[in-house]
């Protein structure tokens, strides 16, 4: 039996300065840096089928359970001479980093790696801004009152039981 970490994963990895994590050793569990987060860090561990994040934001802990097919892909982000590989998400606060080098030999082959573990596609650098916000009230909304949204409008209470200028068959023994 393994011995296992205060995250919750078995493997402890990624606690140097350059970020290093091995595909094929997974489930795996560090910590990386958080702006939003209390003293600027969060716990992350990485599964085959889920992403798990844990941080505590003004003095209240939590733990983010997101699907690895919920994310968009692996993306090669660029910063002076470092090169970072990140599993990206729709939304830039749970985007993760997965591997930072100087090497582009070592950063490529982790690449495809990462993308073939997980079935996601290699994506170019692209540092985009967060998704845009959904409407959260549709057109018709705002021409009706809400109590009457939720009434049913122009249903009869019983339509069968209604004849009108039919001549009834009636079969008598």
């Amino acid at each position: 039996m393994r011995r296992q970490t205060a995250t919750g994963g078995s493997n402890s990895a990624g606690s140097g300065r350059v970020l290093r994590l091995d595909p094929l050793s997974l489930p795996v569990s560090y910590s990386a840096h958080d702006t939003r987060a209390d003293g600027g860090i969060r716990h992350i561990e990485l599964h085959r089928e889920r992403v798990v994040l844990r941080r505590a934001v003004s003095g209240m802990r939590m733990a983010v359970n997101v699907r690895v097919s919920d994310f968009l892909g692996i993306a090669l982000r660029e910063t002076g001479e470092l090169q970072m590989l990140v599993l990206v998400h729709r939304d830039p606060s749970l985007s993760i980093p997965l591997c930072a080098s100087n090497d582009p030999d070592e950063i490529s082959k982790a690449w495809t790696m990462w993308s073939e573990t997980f079935a996601l596609p290699q994506l170019e650098d692209q540092d985009s801004d967060a998704a845009p916000r959904r409407r959260r009230r549709n057109a018709i909304r705002s021409r009706r009152p809400r109590f009457l949204m939720r009434r049913r409008v122009g249903h009869l209470l019983n339509p069968a039981a209604v004849y009108r200028d039919e001549r009834e068959i009636i079969a008598r023994d």
